[in-house]
């Protein structure tokens, strides 16, 4: 009896082991055929990182923005100044010996270090015609900062930067007349008035979250380089697509007046008060003639 009770029990105990390894087996399985499935990072890749990225082209957008407004938000109030001197504009976005002048320039000493103002992904590092030895960062909101004329670059492509890292040494590389910082800040390829959305101050003051960029900031030729132009910021849609409403005026020629004077001091293109008007650049200009302006 004892015998039959002992070969019952032994029976329980083999099928019992049989059935946990079956299992055992079955989870193992389930993990192999499943590893593959599971993805590694669920969070998606910021498309402003991906979308263009080049990193042997200075400006790799060739479809540019042609709509206006466009929107730029920032998770910051506040940027890193790219010098740790005081921030002296020695020439401003804007028109500039019939060229135009697409950043700011900031006045440092050779060897000074050049530090990027947001947080970002460098984009671009290279010697660059005219911009000399330049380092280019792309920002999480999409937003590009470009910092020319160093005379070092502390950093390579790829290279994920925190704001106030330094990525290089002040210079004159390039086509510079004295040592400076050409600063330059773009959107999908479309050059904005550094001015419009930050403010060069000593609190290094983002000039709002979300600021909506109209046609005016991205336009040199309307914005004399030896001063800073008046900043009205546009919060939202409706208020950028008020100020983008252009209005005529009408100007009497006085003694002394030509087409480079009226267009400085109106902010307005030779281009454009000749086509308005149907007139020649070379023709004479006589007092009392009236034209148009539209601004």
């Amino acid at each position: 009896m004892k015998s039959l009770f002992a070969v019952l029990v032994s029976l329980f105990l083999i099928t019992n082991s049989f059935g946990q390894i079956e299992q055992i087996l079955e989870i193992n399985i389930d993990s192999i055929l499943n590893f593959k499935n599971t993805p590694k990072d669920s969070t998606p890749p910021n498309p402003f990182l991906t979308e263009n990225w080049n990193t042997s082209t200075y400006n790799p957008y060739k479809n540019k923005i042609n709509k206006y407004p466009f929107n730029i938000t920032f998770n910051d109030s506040v940027y890193s100044s790219p010098i740790d001197r005081k921030k002296v504009i020695t020439s401003h976005y804007g028109w500039r010996k019939r060229r135009a002048h697409k950043g700011i320039d900031i006045d440092l000493v050779t060897g000074d270090d050049v530090k990027v103002m947001l947080d970002g992904k460098v984009r671009y590092v290279d010697y660059h015609p005219g911009h000399g030895k330049v380092v280019v960062v792309r920002h999480y909101n999409g937003l590009e900062t470009s910092y020319s004329h160093l005379s070092k670059q502390l950093v390579k492509v790829n290279d994920t930067l925190i704001k106030g890292q330094v990525i290089g040494k002040g210079g004159t590389t390039g086509n510079a007349r004295g040592s400076h910082l050409h600063l330059e800040v773009s959107f999908k390829g479309i050059y904005i008035n550094p001015e419009y959305l930050f403010a060069f101050n000593k609190e290094n003051t983002i000039r709002s979250q979300n600021i909506w960029v109209t046609k005016n900031w991205v336009t040199p030729y309307i914005h004399n380089s030896k001063k800073q132009s008046p900043i009205l910021i546009c919060n939202t849609y409706e208020d950028a697509i008020k100020r983008s409403i252009k209005t005529k005026q009408i100007y009497v020629i006085k003694k002394g007046d030509t087409l480079s004077k009226i267009s400085s001091k109106h902010r307005i293109s030779i281009n454009s008060i000749c086509k308005t008007n149907a007139i020649s650049k070379t023709g004479i200009l006589k007092v009392g003639q009236k034209l148009v302006l539209i601004q």
